[in-house]
């Protein structure tokens, strides 16, 4: 195993800083190969070492200053070094070179939500769907930001969208007053299962076994591995009432 697949190892066992350690040797091996930079980069951010990633992000920007993936995921760091305007810069820098691409506005839309721009996230994501109509994850968290501003209807909707897309049919989707078996009739029905807002920028590692990097690449590029993450993290979906 070379030092690259070693470092690809550690990071899948959340051993940070052996991974760091074996990307390093990469580098020192083959300083050319960008790929070594860009997962030392995201390494660095799971260290929370987020100066030392910047400066990884501007190293690869520095050799291909319009490649919107390596933009995107500098502004990701940005945002967590509190940079936030800079953050912002890169992301619609990110989409002014790719703006067919939906899952550009997917990552500036979750960026909005968590600054606190629910309406500029509402937004993004609306143009996320409209590039993309079976975009489940946009449905999804834009039911979530509809719900948090009150928007119970909308939110629904979205919701009752994302579910039709991944397939998920609610407990308690029959459309009679029988109570079920154990419910006394006018009970509450178990709340919609629902996930938490997903950074676009993560991927969880557990869904990386099959290899890190390709899947990082994939999964807001392409619509099958898009599809297959939304499946994987329903399962650890938070409950939230309907």
């Amino acid at each position: 195993m070379n030092n690259f697949d070693k470092s690809v190892a550690f990071f899948k066992e959340g051993k940070f800083d052996e991974a760091l350690d074996a990307i390093n040797l990469s580098i020192q091996e083959d300083n050319t190969n960008p790929e070594f930079y860009f997962f030392r980069a995201r390494v660095q951010t799971r260290r929370g070492k987020f100066e030392n990633s910047l400066s990884d992000f501007d190293h690869l920007i520095s050799l291909e200053p319009f490649n919107p993936t390596y933009i995107s995921d500098r502004a990701v760091v940005l945002h967590l070094l509190k940079r936030d305007d800079e953050a912002m810069s890169e992301f619609d820098r990110a989409i002014n070179l790719e703006p067919q691409n939906p899952y550009r506005y997917s990552s500036r839309a979750y960026f909005k939500d968590r600054i606190g721009d629910l309406k500029g996230a509402i937004e993004d994501y609306d143009k996320a769907i409209e590039l993309d109509p079976e975009d489940a994850v946009a449905y999804n968290n834009k039911g979530l930001i509809e719900e948090k501003m009150g928007y119970q209807n909308r939110s629904k909707n979205s919701f009752k969208k994302a579910d039709d897309l991944v397939g998920y049919k609610p407990i308690n989707s029959e459309n009679n007053d029988l109570p079920k078996i154990g419910e006394k009739k006018g009970q509450d029905p178990e709340p919609r299962v629902t996930m938490e807002p997903m950074d676009p920028n993560e991927v969880p590692r557990k869904i990386t076994l099959s290899g890190y990097l390709d899947t990082i690449l994939k999964v807001f590029t392409d619509k099958t591995t898009q599809k297959e993450f939304f499946g994987f993290i329903s399962n650890g979906f938070k409950k939230k009432d309907s």
